[in-house]
């Protein structure tokens, strides 16, 4: 087996696989350790996630801090309070990319992955109208080699060669919403907060070495805008959207150059065909302001290894696994890719705000809010009688 990719979905799905009893190769074309484009929060699914498979030790170790704590505000409203545990996992963490990236291929490692960095895949082998190997080279050019395999499977991010290179169709697409733009701080409370504004969302995350990844989002139709002077564009987005943290970024340091990008697509593709898969963002992307892409990653890497089973040698056995996997896929995130695109749009309507309202006077109804953003609650578990009575209470006065 080929994975194509080793970050928050390749490098689980190779070690799982590995720890099946497969031989896999796991190539990157990045050379590790190397950041990336990252909110870096993981919820609490993910986390547990972590912790089942034997890696949650070594990124504790990294010194990110436990985040068991989240206050969300949209003007006079304001929310706290935590997610419910997932697998006894109170706490969320939002470890740097570099660490998180690393961690998880020195897991695949361990689980006997064969890894290869500052490699490209150009190409697939075809035969019979089937995925059977890639080709492979250098990031730096040089001569090519082929590798073979019963599956390759594509985690190489939303501009994935490997699905462009089997032409996996969108089935679900969605315009972009937002931009986003973040940097880090020093000086900052180790607090996860979140803040909207009508057209604006930010977004403070403690990380490693005393650091605050510090986010702001705008609407897609400004991005043109926002990029020509990210910085001051990010500063005016956290004065205007939450003047606290404002404050406290003025007391503190700006420690790395303005990240952001304006290509925040949102789709699903098909998720497999004869002799590939697609996961993480190679197979469904949507915009970063729900944070995520990494613990959506995780579930499809487990999906995937749990789907496979023994089934690999047998290739009508493997077809019924991989059309499970999509189905379940998408069954399984589409809750929370119409949650996000509503998120996005940044303009919360009239009666999500008195929901909110009704929410923030109860804290066992706060936790099931955020439970239900973490993964814990299912989105359509979220509405109670309870909650219902008290928005009702609200119209009514």
């Amino acid at each position: 087996m080929i994975v194509v990719g080793a970050r928050a979905a390749g490098a689980p799905a190779a070690m799982l696989l590995a720890r099946a009893g497969y031989r896999v190769l796991m190539l990157e074309r990045a050379r590790f350790p190397k950041d990336t484009l990252s909110t870096l929060y993981i919820h609490q699914p993910g986390v547990a996630a972590l912790d089942r498979w034997g890696v949650l030790p070594d990124v504790v170790k990294t010194g990110a801090p436990a985040l068991d704590n989240v206050r969300y505000t949209i003007g006079d409203i304001s929310l706290e309070g935590c997610s419910w545990p997932a697998d006894g996992n109170a706490a969320s963490y939002a470890p740097r990319r570099y660490l998180l990236d690393s961690i998880l291929a020195q897991a695949a490692v361990a689980a006997g992955v064969e890894f290869r960095d500052n490699c490209s895949v150009n190409d697939l082998v075809w035969e019979d109208g089937r995925v059977v190997g890639v080709r492979i080279g250098s990031v730096r050019g040089g001569g090519g080699t082929v590798e073979r395999a019963r599956l390759v499977v594509g985690a190489d991010g939303m501009r994935s060669t490997v699905a462009a290179k089997v032409e996996a169709p969108l089935v679900i697409e969605d315009p972009s919403l937002t931009c986003a733009y973040y940097s880090y701080w020093s000086g900052l409370p180790a607090q996860f907060r979140l803040f909207e504004a009508p057209g604006r969302w930010v977004g403070t995350v403690p990380t490693n070495d005393g650091a605050t990844l510090v986010a702001g989002y705008f609407p897609q139709s400004e991005f043109n805008n926002v990029r020509g002077d990210a910085l001051n564009a990010l500063l005016e987005c956290v004065a205007r959207t939450a003047p606290e943290v404002r404050e406290q970024m003025a007391g503190g340091s700006r420690l790395e150059r303005v990240h952001g990008t304006g290509d925040q697509r949102n789709f699903f593709r098909q998720a497999a065909g004869p002799g590939w898969a697609l996961i993480g963002d190679a197979g469904h992307h949507k915009d970063s302001i729900t944070a995520r892409g990494i613990t959506d990653g995780f579930f499809q890497s487990q999906l995937l290894a749990d789907c496979i089973g023994d089934s690999l040698q047998d290739p009508d056995r493997l077809t019924a696994a991989l059309e499970s996997f999509s189905v379940q896929r998408t069954e399984a995130l589409m809750p929370y890719y119409r949650s996000t695109l509503k998120t996005g749009r940044l303009s919360a309507p009239g009666h999500q705000l008195d929901m909110l309202r009704a929410i923030s006077t109860s804290p066992e109804l706060s936790s099931r809010y955020f439970s239900t953003m973490s993964g814990v609650c299912p989105v359509d578990e979220f509405l109670t009688p309870e909650l219902l009575e008290l928005m009702a209470e609200r119209v009514a006065a």
